[in-house]
């Protein structure tokens, strides 16, 4: 079975949590499985105000009560992976077991969204610090006590998340780089943005194949089309989520509103 959801940027027009919380519960009640927030601290123009997507997934959390919904995709390198693991574990329990994680490089883009705030810039380190921060964010998830790389000690972090099997971690990266498929592969899903056609899905399902641990079940791979494209071709192809993409610019309230209620 295919679930469709909702690519929300907390900008602009959709800057103020409670907003969000408002669409999240009309997607709800409209029949949208899931409601995903970029995660962003600077945008292109002309993109102004942003919201924080951990304040905006709380929001959604309290408003909704089937709908999954998370942060699409964070920059882990940038993140304190032992803060975030407590704010994922803090967030699923307050859904009842509805978070999911998505997970990626980030890139500095045309206002130096990493460079201005001193993160790390090179690829091939973001990759590496983004490996390790998983390896430890699904070790604090487990409940159980974790040593390794990064700690001083080891930790034990209590409670567990109430998702049954954990919270799920997607991982995204863009077509046709396939390190991150690589890297989806040892988690739950690949969000692949920016794939050109639906039958380029067979390579990135291949990829996921190939490179899957031995009795791992196979990954959600989930895609995002713009507002109004037909999600039958993808869902044909393989997509297991398709995410119907909002703007990012010169976002009209009522538009979305009305996308949101007319489902998916």
């Amino acid at each position: 079975m295919t679930r469709r959801g909702l690519f929300v940027p907390p900008f602009d027009a959709l800057s103020e949590p409670s907003v969000c919380a408002e669409l999240a519960r009309d997607a709800e009640a409209a029949g949208w499985d899931g409601f995903f927030v970029w995660d962003h601290l600077l945008y292109s123009e002309p993109v102004r105000a942003i919201a924080d997507p951990w304040i905006v997934c709380a929001a959604v959390a309290m408003a909704t009560e089937r709908i999954q919904f998370g942060p699409m995709v964070t920059p882990l390198s940038r993140r304190r992976t032992h803060v975030l693991a407590r704010q994922a574990v803090s967030l699923d329990r307050l859904s009842q077991g509805r978070l999911v994680l998505g997970f990626g490089l980030g890139d500095d883009g045309p206002l130096g969204e990493l460079s201005s705030f001193g993160d790390e810039t090179d690829a091939r380190t973001r990759a590496r610090l983004l490996d390790e921060g998983l390896d430890l964010l699904r070790g604090l998830l487990t409940g159980e006590p974790v040593d390794g790389p990064g700690l001083a000690r080891t930790v034990q972090f209590l409670p567990t998340p109430a998702r049954p099997g954990g919270i799920p971690i997607w991982v995204g990266g863009r077509y046709p780089n396939l390190a991150p498929l690589r890297r989806a592969a040892r988690h739950n899903g690949a969000f692949v943005i920016s794939i050109p056609a639906p039958e380029d899905l067979a390579t990135v399902r291949t990829v996921l194949a190939d490179a899957r641990p031995s009795g791992m079940a196979p990954p959600e791979v989930i895609i995002e089309v713009p507002a109004g494209e037909d999600p039958g071709p993808w869902v044909t192809a393989g997509a297991t989520w398709v995410l119907t993409r909002i703007g990012p610019y010169e976002i009209d309230l009522e538009k979305v509103r009305r996308a949101v209620r007319d489902g998916p």
